[in-house]
């Protein structure tokens, strides 16, 4: 019974929607099909985010550097061995490279940027696709009104002294519907777009400051070990006579 009810809602809305595309032209179908994979790229782009762990709050990558700060290398680095956020996948690789006798400290380091470059770069896949979107949807719609006021004006000129201002008046706001779908893309697109890269920006900060911690940590550990071999116990003999 309820989808009966609904249906004709359906069936009014898609007619209204198929009419509006027509009344734009061209430009409108191509809008049309740029607003949906606009859509498509921004749900991958959610997606994504939450697989690299953008809002998973970073409790285990929290734990293990608590871990580390105590000197308790083995398990911190056991704590984020099935944890495939950005955020513990970056710690786990500064803490596998910082605990390698056989890497410097630079190297280390160097290694870690490798890999947080890595994470960003998959972080900021589709991007490009969605500020495309924003940029094209309003260029479309232009082109639309610019060819349907074209247009308008030729069925004016046609029509010579007989020409009626009202086809004139229907001819350019058809034409401007193009403008307005462009915007209606652009604008969320936009929108996301910003949310996107706040998001991003976050996670390249909290990895910085995670893989600054490791080091930290790291080097810390290695001066007490150093002072602790340079100091020599003082040994008081008894002297026989």
């Amino acid at each position: 019974m309820f989808p009966n009810d609904l249906s004709p809602i359906f069936a009014t809305t898609l007619e209204r929607i198929r009419d509006f595309v027509l009344l734009g032209g061209p430009a409108m179908w191509a809008i049309a099909a740029l607003s949906v994979a606009t859509l498509a790229v921004i749900l991958w782009k959610l997606w994504r985010l939450i697989l690299l762990g953008a809002w998973s709050g970073g409790r285990h990558s929290e734990r293990a550097l608590e871990l580390w700060s105590k000197g308790k290398r083995a398990e911190a680095v056991a704590e984020l061995s099935n944890r495939h956020s950005g955020r513990a996948r970056l710690v786990r690789a500064a803490m596998v490279a910082a605990r390698d006798p056989a890497l410097p400290l630079e190297a280390a380091q160097e290694e870690t940027v490798r890999v947080a470059r890595k994470l960003l770069a998959q972080a900021r896949a589709g991007l490009r696709g969605i500020e495309l979107a924003a940029v094209i949807g309003p260029l479309l719609g232009l082109f639309g009104t610019v060819t349907g006021m074209i247009s308008a004006f030729q069925a004016l000129q046609e029509a010579g002294s007989r020409a009626d201002p009202a086809t004139l008046a229907g001819g350019i706001w058809e034409a401007l519907l193009t403008t307005a779908a462009g915007m209606a893309v652009a604008i969320p697109a936009q929108v996301a777009l910003a949310w996107f890269d706040s998001v991003v920006e976050r996670m390249r900060h909290d990895m910085e400051d995670a893989a600054t911690r490791v080091f930290v940590a790291r080097s810390a550990s290695r001066d007490l070990q150093k002072n602790g071999a340079q100091a020599q116990p003082r040994i008081v003999g008894a002297e026989c006579c």
